[in-house]
């Protein structure tokens, strides 16, 4: 069944300005997630990029990919990606059941992910399904100067801990009729385990570009 594919992209990010269009192993950092997208595109399916920047729009266009420019009320740094899938699923989602969100911040991701992901999420029976990585670090809260374990209890081994995970922002896809209401993970959401190190690159800060440098050099460029 088609799928209606949105890459959401704002121009402006407070942390790392100009993020979007910065080149990452030699391409802006969000035309790694349109190649993703134009590789594992099914017949039928539908990819849209949305920005505020002319110059991301300019990139979708010559690459193939519809353009929609995202309007000043949805391009705040407060606007939650929810809420820009909502408004574009309203403007194009008549003609699709589900909706895949590709993050530009998450510029890898595995080879078999798309394939794996589509097949758990038909045949869990679920509204929705996100990627998860496991947590493999001590956590804790510090209340009052003191350091209070959460995952763990001082001198327990790493492998005797409970198993925790994170939302690593690598896949998405939800049914059209919670993203027509402004959702994107469902109550019933089903995790994806996806314990690779492309899980680890979510891209906000400077250090995050520089992790995100490294993976591509040590891993990324050797699978081409």
């Amino acid at each position: 069944m088609p799928h209606l594919i949105l890459i959401p992209a704002r121009k402006n990010s407070r942390r790392l300005p100009g993020k979007n269009m910065r080149l990452l192993g030699g391409k802006p950092l969000i035309q790694h997630s349109m190649e993703y997208a134009l590789q594992h595109a099914g017949p039928g399916d539908k990819i849209i990029v949305s920005s505020d920047d002319d110059a991301i729009l300019d990139l979708a266009g010559k690459m193939g990919i519809e353009a929609h420019h995202r309007p000043a009320e949805l391009a705040r740094d407060e606007t939650p990606t929810a809420q820009v899938l909502q408004a574009i699923a309203v403007e194009f989602g008549n003609d699709f059941q589900d909706v895949i969100l590709l993050q530009p911040t998450n510029p890898f991701r595995p080879r078999d992910l798309w394939q794996n992901a589509l097949q758990i999420f038909y045949n869990s029976g679920r509204n929705s399904l996100m990627s998860v990585s496991p947590v493999k670090h001590k956590l804790g809260r510090i209340e009052k100067e003191k350091f209070m374990p959460f995952n763990y209890t001082f001198g327990q081994r790493s492998q005797d801990m409970e198993p925790l995970f994170r939302e690593n922002g690598l896949f998405y896809i939800t049914r059209m009729s919670y993203i027509r209401k402004g959702q994107i993970i469902t109550p019933d959401v089903f995790p994806l385990i996806t314990d690779h190190i492309y899980g680890m690159v979510d891209i906000d800060t400077q250090e995050d570009w520089d992790w995100a440098e490294f993976v591509y050099r040590k891993y990324v460029q050797h699978e081409k």
